[in-house]
């Protein structure tokens, strides 16, 4: 490859593995039942603040690169290729303003209860309890921690319990 179709090659990879790095660490690093590290939680909170700026730079950079090696490779594959590869970094940048954590984290919807006696809980399992004039409720913790978020009506008040 010479050095005046090199540039936008590398250009284009270099904005591609931003954008999928972008992408793919806060998943990695966020996702339920995954113990996280104090420092790896904090980098990928910081990569999400910035997602939606780098990637959409991200795209900017790999349509020049495109562009560019368009006008300089006489190859037709090379040419889809490299435009597949933009296309790609253009969905990341899309993508990026999906808030996976709300498919990830929903609520459980409403919750169906019985009495202690006919319960299916272990002995040892651990719930949030709930005890509002004359109803009671107990939450697995096992549930809300798939889910986060219970939302319930209890006694006649609305009741959000979350762990």
């Amino acid at each position: 490859m010479n050095t005046p179709t090199r540039r936008p090659v590398v250009l284009l990879s270099i904005s591609l593995a931003i954008s999928l790095f972008a992408i793919a660490y806060p998943i990695y690093v966020i996702r339920p039942f995954r113990a996280q590290g104090p420092h790896e939680l904090t980098a990928a909170l910081i990569v999400l603040r910035f997602r939606p700026v780098v990637t959409v730079l991200s795209a900017i950079a790999a349509t020049v690169a495109l562009i560019a090696y368009w006008r300089r490779q006489p190859s037709r594959w090379r040419r889809s290729l490299a435009g597949a590869s933009a296309v790609i970094v253009a969905a990341v940048a899309f993508l990026a303003r999906v808030n996976i954590y709300e498919m990830m984290f929903h609520s459980a919807g409403r919750p169906a209860f019985a009495a202690a006696s006919e319960s299916r809980l272990d002995g040892d399992e651990k719930v949030i309890a709930v005890h509002l004039a004359r109803a009671a409720r107990a939450y697995p913790v096992r549930i809300i921690s798939y889910h986060h978020v219970i939302n319930d009506e209890v006694d006649g008040r609305a009741l959000v319990a979350t762990y």
